[in-house]
Protein backbone atom coordinates (compact mmCIF):
# COMPACT_ATOMS: atom_id res chain seq x y z
CA UNK A 1 0.00 0.00 0.00
CA UNK A 2 1.48 3.27 -1.12
CA UNK A 3 0.63 7.03 0.53
CA UNK A 4 1.17 8.63 -2.88
CA UNK A 5 -0.89 11.51 -3.59
CA UNK A 6 -2.47 11.29 -6.94
CA UNK A 7 -0.76 13.90 -9.34
CA UNK A 8 -3.91 15.45 -11.80
CA UNK A 9 -4.04 15.00 -15.03
CA UNK A 10 -3.47 18.39 -16.72
CA UNK A 11 -4.82 18.09 -20.69
CA UNK A 12 -3.16 19.34 -23.13
CA UNK A 13 -4.58 21.56 -26.06
CA UNK A 14 -3.87 23.41 -28.90
CA UNK A 15 -2.88 27.04 -28.40
CA UNK A 16 -3.20 29.67 -30.80
CA UNK A 17 -0.42 32.44 -29.87
CA UNK A 18 -0.97 36.05 -31.05
CA UNK A 19 2.58 38.39 -30.64
CA UNK A 20 3.11 41.30 -32.31
CA UNK A 21 6.54 42.82 -32.07
CA UNK A 22 9.01 45.23 -33.43
CA UNK A 23 10.17 44.68 -36.94
CA UNK A 24 14.02 43.94 -35.97
CA UNK A 25 16.59 41.32 -36.34
CA UNK A 26 16.77 38.74 -33.40
CA UNK A 27 13.01 39.33 -31.82
CA UNK A 28 11.75 36.10 -33.37
CA UNK A 29 14.97 34.34 -31.73
CA UNK A 30 13.94 35.58 -28.75
CA UNK A 31 10.21 34.97 -28.44
CA UNK A 32 10.67 31.11 -29.61
CA UNK A 33 13.53 30.91 -27.38
CA UNK A 34 11.10 31.67 -24.30
CA UNK A 35 8.85 28.25 -25.75
CA UNK A 36 12.06 26.12 -26.15
CA UNK A 37 13.55 26.60 -22.56
CA UNK A 38 9.84 25.18 -21.56
CA UNK A 39 10.12 22.36 -23.52
CA UNK A 40 7.09 23.05 -25.69
CA UNK A 41 7.05 22.02 -29.39
CA UNK A 42 5.46 25.05 -31.47
CA UNK A 43 3.83 23.18 -34.20
CA UNK A 44 3.21 25.78 -36.42
CA UNK A 45 5.10 29.88 -36.89
CA UNK A 46 3.83 32.42 -39.31
CA UNK A 47 5.52 36.11 -39.77
CA UNK A 48 5.14 38.68 -41.52
CA UNK A 49 5.30 42.58 -40.89
CA UNK A 50 1.85 43.84 -40.25
CA UNK A 51 -0.25 47.03 -42.05
CA UNK A 52 2.36 48.61 -39.77
CA UNK A 53 5.90 48.17 -41.23
CA UNK A 54 7.47 48.60 -38.01
CA UNK A 55 5.34 45.96 -36.87
CA UNK A 56 5.39 42.11 -37.22
CA UNK A 57 2.62 39.52 -36.03
CA UNK A 58 3.78 36.27 -35.03
CA UNK A 59 1.22 33.42 -35.25
CA UNK A 60 2.40 30.51 -33.57
CA UNK A 61 0.27 27.09 -32.52
CA UNK A 62 1.67 25.05 -29.82
CA UNK A 63 0.05 22.08 -27.70
CA UNK A 64 0.39 22.37 -24.25
CA UNK A 65 -1.90 22.49 -21.27
CA UNK A 66 -3.73 26.42 -20.96
CA UNK A 67 -1.81 27.11 -17.46
CA UNK A 68 1.36 26.68 -19.13
CA UNK A 69 0.22 28.68 -22.11
CA UNK A 70 -1.01 31.26 -19.82
CA UNK A 71 2.90 31.18 -18.11
CA UNK A 72 4.90 31.28 -21.31
CA UNK A 73 2.43 34.37 -22.52
CA UNK A 74 3.79 36.32 -18.91
CA UNK A 75 7.38 35.50 -19.67
CA UNK A 76 6.81 36.73 -23.39
CA UNK A 77 5.59 39.92 -22.29
CA UNK A 78 8.61 40.74 -20.94
CA UNK A 79 10.72 40.72 -24.25
CA UNK A 80 11.42 44.22 -24.50
CA UNK A 81 10.09 43.94 -28.34
CA UNK A 82 6.87 42.57 -27.96
CA UNK A 83 4.45 45.09 -27.75
CA UNK A 84 1.00 43.02 -27.38
CA UNK A 85 0.84 39.06 -27.05
CA UNK A 86 -2.54 37.38 -26.76
CA UNK A 87 -3.66 33.60 -26.38
CA UNK A 88 -6.51 33.77 -28.74
CA UNK A 89 -7.31 30.17 -28.58
CA UNK A 90 -10.94 30.74 -26.73
CA UNK A 91 -11.57 34.07 -28.57
CA UNK A 92 -14.41 34.06 -31.78
CA UNK A 93 -11.42 34.37 -34.62
CA UNK A 94 -10.77 33.67 -38.07
CA UNK A 95 -7.90 31.32 -38.97
CA UNK A 96 -6.50 30.11 -41.94
CA UNK A 97 -3.70 28.30 -43.35
CA UNK A 98 -1.97 27.75 -46.96
CA UNK A 99 -1.16 23.93 -48.46
CA UNK A 100 0.88 23.05 -51.39
CA UNK A 101 0.00 19.61 -51.88
CA UNK A 102 2.10 17.29 -54.90
CA UNK A 103 -0.07 14.28 -55.62
CA UNK A 104 0.72 11.05 -57.93
CA UNK A 105 -2.05 11.37 -60.82
CA UNK A 106 -1.35 9.54 -63.46
CA UNK A 107 -3.61 10.02 -66.78
CA UNK A 108 -6.31 7.08 -65.23
CA UNK A 109 -6.95 8.79 -61.92
CA UNK A 110 -6.51 12.48 -62.36
CA UNK A 111 -9.67 13.90 -62.80
CA UNK A 112 -10.87 11.96 -59.67
CA UNK A 113 -8.25 13.98 -57.74
CA UNK A 114 -9.44 17.05 -59.52
CA UNK A 115 -13.14 16.20 -58.92
CA UNK A 116 -12.14 15.78 -55.10
CA UNK A 117 -9.58 18.75 -55.38
CA UNK A 118 -13.50 20.54 -56.08
CA UNK A 119 -14.92 19.79 -52.94
CA UNK A 120 -12.42 21.22 -50.75
CA UNK A 121 -11.96 24.80 -53.30
CA UNK A 122 -8.37 23.51 -53.89
CA UNK A 123 -7.07 24.81 -56.64
CA UNK A 124 -4.72 22.91 -59.56
CA UNK A 125 -1.41 25.47 -59.57
CA UNK A 126 0.85 22.49 -61.28
CA UNK A 127 0.43 19.42 -64.08
CA UNK A 128 2.74 17.13 -65.27
CA UNK A 129 2.45 13.71 -66.63
CA UNK A 130 2.68 11.99 -63.23
CA UNK A 131 1.92 14.73 -60.74
CA UNK A 132 -0.67 17.24 -59.66
CA UNK A 133 0.21 20.15 -57.54
CA UNK A 134 -2.90 21.81 -55.45
CA UNK A 135 -3.30 24.37 -53.77
CA UNK A 136 -5.50 24.73 -50.62
CA UNK A 137 -6.49 27.25 -48.18
CA UNK A 138 -8.73 27.06 -44.86
CA UNK A 139 -8.45 25.89 -41.47
CA UNK A 140 -6.02 23.73 -39.85
CA UNK A 141 -8.36 20.99 -39.89
CA UNK A 142 -9.62 21.66 -43.41
CA UNK A 143 -6.30 20.89 -44.93
CA UNK A 144 -5.88 17.65 -42.75
CA UNK A 145 -9.34 16.38 -44.33
CA UNK A 146 -7.78 17.00 -47.53
CA UNK A 147 -4.69 15.25 -47.08
CA UNK A 148 -6.07 12.28 -45.46
CA UNK A 149 -8.55 12.12 -48.60
CA UNK A 150 -5.84 12.68 -51.24
CA UNK A 151 -3.28 10.24 -49.22
CA UNK A 152 -4.76 6.89 -51.32
CA UNK A 153 -3.32 8.34 -54.48
CA UNK A 154 0.03 9.32 -52.81
CA UNK A 155 0.84 12.22 -51.59
CA UNK A 156 4.64 13.04 -52.38
CA UNK A 157 5.60 16.50 -50.82
CA UNK A 158 3.34 19.09 -48.74
CA UNK A 159 4.32 22.36 -47.29
CA UNK A 160 2.20 24.36 -44.85
CA UNK A 161 2.56 27.93 -44.08
CA UNK A 162 1.31 27.44 -40.33
CA UNK A 163 -2.03 29.05 -39.33
CA UNK A 164 -2.26 32.82 -39.14
CA UNK A 165 -5.31 34.10 -37.03
CA UNK A 166 -7.24 37.37 -36.34
CA UNK A 167 -10.01 38.16 -34.10
CA UNK A 168 -13.83 38.64 -35.30
CA UNK A 169 -15.32 42.11 -35.53
CA UNK A 170 -13.91 44.83 -34.51
CA UNK A 171 -11.53 43.64 -31.74
CA UNK A 172 -7.75 43.52 -32.19
CA UNK A 173 -5.05 41.52 -31.00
Amino acid sequence: MTDAVPIPQVRSERRVLAVLVDNVPGVLLRVVALFRRRGLNIHSLAVSVTEDPAVSRITMTVECPAILAESVVKQVRRVMEVRRVRDVTDAPRTERELALVKVNAPAGVRSEILEAAQVFRARPIDLTEKTVTLEVTGSPEKIDAFLNLVARHGVREVARTGSVALIRGSATT
